[in-house]
């Protein structure tokens, strides 16, 4: 199904997008970080993007495109293994890490209106000292597939990589210094995912689609989409737009914790996946965090008498494995 009318025939009237130009959701240069004018162009830019929309595509990222290829290879690979193989490394007996495979319908990010149609693998590190604890700890790796482990290891050091120099353009783009995040990300945790979304033929309605309307959970998400496309975000006027790849870029959106931390003036913003396109459909998101007992506050600089504060102070790290305790039933009797 190439053709993009055959594409928009398959969506039901309710799950269609508007396809706006590809730059309705900016797109930020970051080398931009490497001039002194520069950076205060590429602080605009993330202000505008991020407040207007919650999401920014960004180039010139320096991730290299050998190792994203390699990523997306090693995926593949992945899934293509029988469900025996892929269920033996499943996520509940990871404990606490949350590392490891979940199968399709196992995890619902609209749960009680949607069904998500997706199978996932999720990665990230061991803690400092060695201990197994909410989001840090060891990953099940497939035995069957020798490089995944290196790939996916290099992969995921790059986007921890990535995910600060993005989090010093938002701290200029709120008029703090440069590196005014790094105090609070001495030991982030990151969850390194692999999706697969298999496609549907035709959606009717969002009752089972690739991932319900949903905002993350945590700070940040750094996320390489294949060329087939499907992601969704919802824009001011409460319409759904297309998010469609972009060669060379990532696209950078927000979540509840960076949402919270702007005192509502950064958008932690609805996205969904719809694939109907014919043919398999894969991504690659990093979640990134501040470190686990991190305290988040409405900064300083965004509480105003115009915008007074909106949240209460919260823990990071507990907030966010709260969420996962309600996601994941075997999580409901392990201390945080």
């Amino acid at each position: 199904m190439n053709d993009m009318s055959s594409f928009v025939d398959a969506l039901g009237d309710e799950l269609r997008a508007r396809r706006l130009p590809f730059d309705a959701i900016p797109v930020v240069d970051m080398s931009l970080m490497q001039s002194g004018s520069g950076k205060a162009e590429m602080a605009r830019a993330i202000h505008s993007a991020l407040a207007n929309t919650g999401f920014m595509y960004i180039s010139n990222h320096g991730v290299e495109q050998d190792l994203i290829d390699a990523a997306y290879r090693v995926s593949a690979e992945f899934f293509a293994l029988p469900q025996a193989t892929k269920d033996a490394l499943h996520i509940e007996q990871s404990g606490p890490a949350l590392h490891g495979y979940t199968p399709f319908f196992g995890e619902n990010n609209d749960p009680g209106r949607t069904v998500d149609y997706k199978e996932i693998f999720d990665l990230g590190r061991p803690a400092r000292d060695g201990e197994t604890r909410p989001f840090f700890g060891p990953v099940p790796w497939p035995a069957e597939l020798p490089e995944f482990r290196a790939v996916m290891e290099r992969y995921h050091a790059a986007m921890l990589a990535l995910a600060e120099r993005v989090m010093a353009g938002i701290a200029l783009s709120l008029d703090l210094p440069e590196h005014y995040f790094v105090p609070m990300t001495q030991e982030p945790f990151g969850i390194q995912r692999l999706l697969h979304y298999p496609s549907q033929e035709r959606v009717s309605d969002d009752k089972m689609i690739g991932i319900g309307a949903h905002t993350d959970y945590g700070c940040l998400t750094i996320l390489s989409q294949d060329d087939v496309g499907g992601l969704q975000v919802m824009n001011r006027d409460g319409e759904w737009v297309d998010a469609p790849p972009i060669p060379g870029t990532f696209i950078v959106n927000i979540g509840d914790m960076l949402q919270r931390l702007t005192n509502g003036v950064y958008l932690a913003n609805l996205h969904r996946v719809i694939n109907v396109s014919g043919r398999e459909r894969y991504s690659i998101p990093c979640f990134f965090d501040l470190d686990f007992d991190t305290e988040v506050a409405p900064l300083e600089n965004c509480v105003t008498p115009d915008n007074p504060a909106r949240y209460e102070p919260l823990v990071c790290g507990a907030h966010k494995w709260a969420r996962y305790q309600a996601a994941y039933p075997h999580l409901s009797d392990l201390a945080g």
